[in-house]
């Protein structure tokens, strides 16, 4: 077993990561960029190291920083996280000329992976099922319209060489069809140095079920059930659950065995994650999308379901233990439902017809975080905490467990309501109004409800209560701290001689909203309080 592992990755990832090794009795050492420096994940970690500015690509993506702070702090390996260098095979590869050992699939089985045509061919030739599409890279333009106009309408373009949601188009109109492809080009070279496209059958309604794999460097393999990942913004997971409410055990265990095989294709070791796509009538029809060759985001809700720490495991096999955890042994206790907390404001578009989630930065003036039974928080958060732009805007995630869905669904609800960050807008409040959806609670979901719905989950107006809430808490720190006379000139109370108490007027804003003018008349304890309209 390893002594020191370097963490390569920083928030709420790092701290989760931090924590097991600190429970395995592993010494960990965080990486930082300076605007990081008094971060959380710095602050737990048994020694940290400055790897560079603020910019991604001068520090958490800088590969030779990253080793030498590992050879400078005796590492014998390195966790990736997810994100960042994760799905990176060159860093998977540079750490192992440098004598570390990854923590993670090897280089081979990300490059695979990561490359979406060939990693749809290589499992299709081992008997998973894949979405009707294209074969073959390097399609040109013209190509790819004739596969689009063969396979039949819609169609779902598909960057090869990326996730997470960024270049893919979805195409109703073959008129659209090259316009459509030039964009979807651009968006993948500007998020991945790679414009390659494929094509696939678009499915209505889909659902988007995955599947968590683990394997060991000694040909064991096996699959901890499902995660169902279907309420989505724009193609990116906002609430992931397990197990799914939509299927049932003969379509657990035919598309678990199918997510080994493919792990077995690739030559697979550690955890990893494949995803299908399942259309919302028929979840016997189930096709194979992509694999993450990583630790996923959602990975806290399949261990409450099993009880089995995934990154412990990574470590165990990343060290050359063998997985001693039989498929037969895997059982899945109760259900585990998970909300990722975003610094994000939410505002409607003048006409309402859309939503758009706006970066919300700031510092942490007041943290709450949730507990009680069945809550976990993941969270790279603390008071004092400076949230900018630079990095992923998700903070933390809050995840609940009960015995059945009902209960899990209802606890994680409470513990939204108990989450409290002042000092940066988060998307708190519309993911407890999104739990609460007619159509979630009931388990009928599929990837296109949160974008159909979102408008009706924002909030449109602030109740008056906050704005005045606000200006009391201004008007209080006006006030001076005496135990005795006080001047009453140096008193915001508005006495003056002779006349009315005169108002203190505080201007306050949400984000999102428009500022409001609270007028303060009196000391915060017994003052009158008049909420003026905003203004048009």
């Amino acid at each position: 077993m390893f002594e020191t592992v370097l963490v390569a990755n920083r928030g709420e990832i790092a701290v989760r990561v931090i924590r097991t090794l600190r429970a395995l009795g592993i010494r960990s050492v965080a990486v930082f960029s300076d605007a990081d420096a008094g971060a959380r994940h710095v602050r737990e970690a048994d020694t940290a190291v400055r790897i560079g500015p603020a910019a991604a690509a001068e520090s958490y993506l800088s590969i030779p920083r990253l080793l030498e702070a590992a050879a400078r702090t005796g590492a014998q390996a390195v966790h990736p996280g997810y994100g960042f260098l994760a799905e990176n095979a060159a860093f998977a590869r540079a750490c192992a000329g440098a004598g570390l050992a990854f923590i993670g699939p090897p280089a081979g089985a990300i490059e695979l992976m990561g490359d979406k045509i060939r990693a749809k061919e290589t499992v299709q030739a081992a008997g998973v099922p894949v979405v009707p599409g294209s074969s073959g890279s390097g399609l040109t333009d013209a190509e790819l319209e004739a596969a689009a106009l063969a396979i039949g309408m819609p169609v779902l373009l598909k960057p090869s060489a990326g996730g997470g949601g960024k270049g893919m188009r979805l195409v109703r109109d073959a008129a659209l069809l090259g316009e459509e492809i030039a964009a979807a080009r651009r968006e993948a070279r500007g998020s991945f140095g790679d414009d390659t496209l494929l094509v696939e059958r678009w499915i209505d309604r889909p659902r988007h079920i995955e599947i968590q794999v683990l394997a060991d460097g000694h040909g064991h393999a096996i699959h901890l059930g499902e995660r169902e990942c279907s309420l989505q913004r724009r193609h990116q997971k906002i609430i992931e659950e397990a197990p799914s409410p939509f299927l049932d055990e003969a379509t657990r265990a035919a598309m678990g065995e199918a997510a080994v095989q493919a792990a077995r294709s690739c030559g697979y070791a550690g955890a990893g994650t494949v995803e299908f796509i399942v259309p919302g009538d028929d979840p016997a029809s189930y096709y194979f999308m992509e694999m993450n060759t990583r630790l996923q985001v959602e990975h806290p809700v399949t261990e409450m379901i099993t009880g089995l720490d995934l990154v412990e495991w990574q470590v165990r096999v990343a060290a050359g233990e063998h997985l001693d955890v039989s498929q037969e042994q895997v059982t899945l206790r109760g259900h585990a439902v998970e909300a990722r907390i975003c610094a994000e404001t939410a505002r409607v578009s003048a006409g309402g017809e859309r939503v758009d989630f706006l970066p919300s930065a700031g510092t942490v003036r007041l943290l709450r975080e949730p507990a009680g039974e069945g809550v976990r928080v993941d969270s790279g958060l603390m008071e004092g905490t400076d949230v900018g732009t630079s990095y992923d805007p998700m903070l933390a995630k809050v995840i609940a467990h009960g015995p059945d869905r009902e209960t899990a669904l209802r606890r994680l609800r409470a513990a939204l309501a108990d989450t409290v960050v002042l000092g940066v807008d988060t998307n708190a409040g519309f993911l407890r109004r999104l739990l609460a959806h007619p159509d979630v609670v009931a388990g009928a979901l599929d990837t296109g409800l949160v974008d159909r719905d979102a408008a009706a989950l924002v909030e449109q107006e602030v109740p008056a209560e906050v704005y005045a809430a606000a200006a009391l808490l201004r008007q209080q720190g006006l006030e001076p701290v005496s135990h005795g006379w006080v001047d009453p000139f140096s008193a915001p109370s508005g006495w003056r001689l002779g006349g009315e108490p005169a108002w203190t007027p505080h201007h306050v804003r949400v984000p999102g909203h428009d500022p409001v003018t609270v007028r303060v008349r009196g000391t915060a304890r017994d003052a009158q309080v008049t909420v003026d309209a905003p203004a048009p």
